[in-house]
This record gives C-alpha cells, sequence and structure tokens, in this order.
C-alpha cells in the first residue's frame, strides 16, 4: 500500500459548539435520527425505519461488548479521594478470569489526583449481597499514561466482577461534563451487550431496541455478533499534526469460529455497525493475511500492531484471509480467535470487507473521524455540514448515520 506522506489533522477538524452535543440520550432509543448517505446523496429519517434503507443483500455486524462500572472511588486514610478508572486486565490477563477473580486481581488503571497517592494502600468500603465488603487497591507502577494497580479483598464467593457492577460509575465520556448517573447504567449499553470489557460504548448500537432488531428478522436481514473490548483509547486526542504520528491503544477481539464460517459462506453485502465493528472487521483481514503468510507451529498471542498491515501483501481476496482464519482455528481445535488490533485507519486506506456502516458522529480531528472520512471520502464535510444543518445531535447519545458511498 503507497500510504499517505502526511494525514493533516487540521484538515479532519470542524467547529462543533456545545449545544451540538447530546448530554442525555433520547428517551426512546430508536426515535433518534438516520442521516442516510447514499452513492453521495444525503437525507434523512428516523432510525427506526432502518429496515426500509438497508440494501436487499446486506447483514449487519454487531459488537456485543458491555460496558464495566470502571471508575470506582478509593480514599486515603487521611481522607483524600482517589479516583481509580480500570482499563484492562493485567494479571489474570483474560477479561472473564479478570471478572471471575476472588480474593485479587491486577489492572492497567488511570488514576484522578494520583500526585495525593505516593504510596500505601487506598480503601474503598462497600456492600455486597447485603454484607460489608473492603477493597484495597496498591499503586505497582507506571505504564505509559497509566498504573499497574493491584486490587484485594477478603470474602470468599465475591468476585472482581460483582464488586465493580455494585460498587463503580458507569464511566461516560467526559465530553458529557456531567457525573454518571443511574439511568446511564443501562442507557450507555446497548440491548444486545453481552460480553463484559468496555470502557467505552459501541455507541453506533444505542439506537436498537428489541422490537427494530425484530422488524430487522422479519426483513430477512442477517446479524452477526463479534466481540472488540472499547478501551480508553477511544477518547485519547489526535494532538500531532501529523495524525499518522498518532499512537492507538492495544483493543482486545473476540471472533467466534462459525462467525467465520457465515462470513466465507457470504461475504458480500456486510455493513457495519459502528466503527469498532468495523476496525475489527478489518485488522481480522490483515490477520488472515498474516496467518496465510505464515501460520505459527503453535497458538501464540495473535496482533495487529499500527501500520503493520501496509507492509503486508495488498491483493490477497478476503476470501483467502478468511479461510487462514479458519484454517488456524481448526489446527488449534479453537472456537473463539482472541487477537488484538492497534489498526488505525485514515484517508488512503482502502476498505476490504464492508459495503456500509451505522456510525454516529463523532469528535473533531478523531480517529473515528479519520475513519468516517477514508471511508466516504470529502464527502464527510458534506454529511457533517448537513447534519449540523438539520440539527442532529452529536457524539456518544447523539443522532446515527448510513453510510453507502
Amino acid at each position: 500500500m503507497a500510504k499517505p506522506s502526511f494525514v493533516r489533522l487540521e484538515n479532519f477538524k470542524y467547529n462543533l459548539p456545545g449545544q451540538d452535543i447530546a448530554k442525555y440520550p433520547l428517551a426512546d432509543r430508536s426515535s433518534s435520527k438516520l442521516l442516510l448517505y447514499k452513492g453521495g446523496s444525503i437525507s434523512q429519517d428516523l432510525f427506526s425505519h432502518l429496515p426500509e434503507h438497508l440494501p436487499g443483500d446486506s447483514w449487519l455486524v454487531f459488537n456485543n461488548t458491555r460496558v464495566i462500572q470502571a471508575r470506582l472511588r478509593f480514599k486515603k486514610e487521611t481522607g483524600a479521594g482517589i479516583e481509580i478508572f480500570c482499563l484492562e486486565p493485567v494479571d489474570p490477563a483474560d477479561y472473564e478470569q479478570a471478572f471471575q477473580a476472588e480474593t485479587s486481581s491486577t489492572w492497567l488503571c488511570l488514576v484522578g489526583n494520583v500526585k495525593k497517592w505516593k504510596s500505601g494502600p487506598v480503601f474503598l468500603h462497600t456492600r455486597i449481597k447485603g454484607e460489608e465488603l473492603r477493597l484495597e487497591a496498591q499503586l505497582k507502577e507506571r505504564s505509559g499514561d497509566g498504573f499497574i494497580i493491584s486490587f484485594q479483598w477478603r470474602r470468599n464467593g465475591v468476585t472482581f466482577g460483582e464488586i465493580i457492577e455494585e460498587s463503580g460509575s458507569t464511566p461516560i465520556p467526559p465530553y458529557m461534563n456531567r457525573k454518571a448517573e443511574k439511568s446511564d447504567r443501562e442507557r450507555y449499553q446497548t440491548i444486545y451487550s453481552m460480553n463484559k470489557g468496555s470502557v467505552a460504548a459501541p455507541t453506533a448500537g444505542l439506537h436498537f431496541t428489541k422490537a427494530l432488531l425484530q422488524d430487522l428478522e422479519k426483513s430477512k436481514v442477517r446479524m452477526e455478533h463479534l466481540t472488540l473490548h472499547v478501551g480508553a483509547g477511544t477518547f485519547v486526542p489526535v494532538k500531532e499534526e501529523n495524525a499518522r504520528k498518532h499512537s492507538m491503544h492495544s483493543e482486545q477481539v473476540v471472533i467466534s469460529k462459525s462467525f467465520l464460517e457465515q462470513w466465507q459462506k457470504r461475504s458480500e453485502g456486510l455493513i457495519a455497525v459502528g466503527t469498532t465493528s468495523t476496525r475489527s472487521l478489518e485488522s481480522l483481514y490483515w490477520l488472515g493475511v498474516k496467518l496465510r503468510e505464515q501460520v505459527p507451529s503453535k497458538p501464540l498471542s495473535l496482533a495487529i500492531v499500527q501500520w503493520e498491515n501496509e507492509e503486508l501483501p495488498q491483493d490477497i481476496p478476503l476470501q483467502e484471509s478468511i479461510e487462514a482464519l479458519l484454517a488456524y482455528c481448526r489446527e488449534y481445535d479453537l472456537e473463539h480467535l482472541h487477537f488484538s488490533t492497534q489498526l488505525m485507519i485514515v484517508p488512503g486506506y482502502r476498505f476490504r470487507t464492508i459495503s456500509g456502516l451505522l456510525t454516529n458522529f463523532h469528535m473533531p480531528g478523531s480517529t473515528l473521524l479519520l475513519l468516517i472520512a477514508a471511508w466516504i471520502g470529502e464527502d464527510w464535510r458534506k454529511v457533517y455540514d448537513y447534519a449540523q444543518r438539520e440539527g442532529f445531535r452529536f457524539l456518544s447519545y447523539g443522532d446515527s448515520s448510513l453510510l453507502i458511498p
């Protein structure tokens, strides 16, 4: 791939007044507006009418990750408040094992007011299953922008997942400029969320209701799921003048062998629900290309690192990539494929997997907006100008768009 020599961040900014940002969700998820971009023309409708606007051969891919109550408020023995924001597990490193851990768990975290936490433990007092519990946290070491934190507690039969679910708060994005409320626990989750691990919602899915999913089934629209655990990197702004110098955070992806088998049978007409689903699918393509080049002699920790895709063969058919992924699953008797990705999609990228994209409206100069610009080119400005002119609500709790070039 001839990579763009320079991706000027300034070219992907626009004015976003505070009144355009949705601070709260609509009461009815599917009553959000839906911007329709098809072949360069733009119109609008309600999200509840989505089935009417999908091409006849479409199938949808959802990210079924579930947001964890990641913000925990501790206190030092002096009374000083310390907020710990759990990002991803370290020991055990597997999400499911980390949430099922009893007595101890170690995580990579962000720490608020860390200047007041030089040493010693901090504590969170809570009640789990009607009984008191004291959660202790120890700061182990710095790791990049975060810290390695170990948690300990003394209650048999109580898991770390139960502790944060009962004692933490929803990690709503900082641009909402408000504290998380009780209603966010339910509304900052997709209705099909299943696998715990995200610290940000895959917001394109927040518009779906049970009734709408039933309408899609009646319309014979196939629906499949994968999991990408959205990390705090989704909130990290791109600061470099050249966006290619931005460092993407690694995120964990889980895909079932059965999904790959269905994908192999029908790879056309795929519409990704959200940028996270898009990055997962495109990362899967590159992982398959990588495995096609060299199958490891034993199962390894699979990963796509940033810009690695540009060094791989560029013209491998999608079907061959999927077959390589399936061959790996068969070789090691895997029902689920786990890997990490740092794939960054910027203008100049050629998509291999999707025919359309359902997504919300994103922050100026963000990696998410760069992905949109890569997908529909310079028309992203037409789309965003239209949305602002027509009073669409922006960002996580805002309205949606269906983008089909």
